[in-house]
């Protein structure tokens, strides 16, 4: 997983359900819902608010700001076309780890999935 960065302890997503880490200059929200994790640009596409204090409610997160509502798994936005751009995650032995770089919309979704090694 040399492409591949640990940002986080599953443990750490437990209790909130949301986590905010940074990478260099990225800031990167993870979201902990139903078993499964997502990691997003901590920018909303719609107003630059942060997405790390938005709002898990049924597989979408809230934007804090205008209540934009975005899909868990795939960032698309609930009846418009933007989308948030997200980056891939794993988890692996209880470790959370994303892929960085730059972020784009995902042709599939970006769903975790724990890795046994």
């Amino acid at each position: 997983m040399s492409d591949w960065v640990k940002v986080a302890e599953l443990t750490e997503l437990s209790r909130r359900g949301k986590k905010l880490v940074v990478l260099g200059d990225e800031r990167v929200a993870l979201f902990h819902d139903d078993g499964e994790v997502f990691a997003f640009r901590d920018a909303c596409v719609h107003k630059g608010r942060p997405l790390s204090r938005g709002t898990l409610l049924r597989g979408r997160l809230i934007c804090p700001g205008h209540q934009w509502a975005f899909d868990l798994r795939t960032g698309r936005a609930d009846d418009r076309d933007d989308h948030q751009p997200g980056f891939p995650v794993r988890v692996v032995d209880g470790g959370v780890w994303i892929r960085p770089g730059a972020p784009a919309a995902p042709p599939a979704p970006l769903t975790a999935r724990t890795v046994q090694e």
